[in-house]
């Protein structure tokens, strides 16, 4: 077998689809398919099911793909550090994470890591989900995720850098804009609370404490959101009051119209990256991240460590 094999297959049991891979490889699908039939017939056993939406791995498949993800990705990143090692300060740094945060807290990290790597390419993948950001960092050539912290998967390491407290959004002509802090019967009264989809870790974060206070989840239900600068313009709409992490940024002149009160019965929330392996960042990663951390604008949040 050779490493394309195993690249083929990781990608077709990602994808489900032997079509949908050719297609990404600007191949066959008969040329997808060898690479299968190479690793089966070297296994001596079937590694891929057909169903009518497309395939799956067998049990066979899945423990093949399990490891063959887990050593493709330790055999990318020794190639690029060597490759960043050979070339000296060029390379690039790739980071995955939701589409709000590169705004919300890197935007000064990366103009100065700029300033001084002008020869290194920065590179951002947007994904929707801490689990997305786990998935990626996994499956592709990545160095950095940002992530809201919560239980890391299997391989994954996690460095908190922030903590955000939570506060309530709402507009100045609202009721609750007059008071210095939102209670937990705020939070039960409210019959329009805007909150984070329902599997993301922030909203876990929120469920496990909701519970605990005897909010119910009817009363929690709510408006859903994609990201938190959606949920803090439904609020300036006066569309419902938005449970939101203080983010960097939502005190300035961007938000005219706009109050944000403590819910102090909340614990804060907190972010920072997820990585395959801290001691393992190449030089330019780790100068990164690092940046990321020292300038990182936390306004009423605070940073870790």
């Amino acid at each position: 077998m050779t490493l394309d094999d195993l690249r083929v297959f990781v990608a077709v049991c990602r994808a489900g689809s032997l079509s949908a891979v050719a297609r990404d490889l600007s191949c066959t699908q008969s040329a997808v398919s060898q690479h299968v039939k190479r690793l089966e017939k070297e296994a001596g056993i079937g590694l891929l099911e057909r169903h009518a939406r497309g395939v799956v791995p067998t049990p066979a498949g899945r423990i093949l793909r399990a490891a063959a993800a887990d050593g493709l990705g330790a055999i990318d990143h020794a190639l690029r550090r060597l490759d960043d090692l050979a070339r000296g300060e060029s390379g690039s740094v790739r980071v995955t994470t939701g589409a709000t945060s590169v705004r919300h807290f890197m935007a000064e990290a990366i103009v100065e890591f700029r300033r001084t790597h002008p020869q290194v390419s920065l590179e951002f993948q947007t994904v929707s989900s801490s689990r997305s950001c786990f998935e990626a960092l996994a499956a592709h050539d990545l160095d950095l995720a940002w992530i809201t912290m919560g239980t890391p998967a299997r391989g994954i390491e996690l460095h908190p850098v922030v903590e955000l407290p939570w506060v309530l959004a709402v507009r100045d002509d609202d009721a609750l804009a007059a008071r210095t802090r939102a209670e937990p019967d705020d939070l039960r009264a409210s019959a329009q609370l805007i909150l984070p989809p329902e599997h993301s870790t922030s909203r876990g974060h929120l469920d496990d404490r909701f519970a605990e206070l005897g909010i119910a989840s009817g009363t929690a239900s709510g408006t859903g959101i994609a990201d938190w600068d959606t949920a803090v313009h439904l609020a300036e709409l006066g569309l419902g009051h938005a449970v939101v992490p203080d983010l960097p940024g939502l005190r300035g002149p961007g938000h005219p119209g706009l109050t944000l009160v403590p819910v102090p019965c909340l614990p804060p929330l907190q972010v920072g990256w997820a990585v395959r392996r801290w001691s393992a960042l190449t030089p330019l990663a780790r100068a990164f991240a690092d940046t990321v951390g020292r300038t990182c604008p936390v306004g009423a949040a605070g940073p870790i460590g």
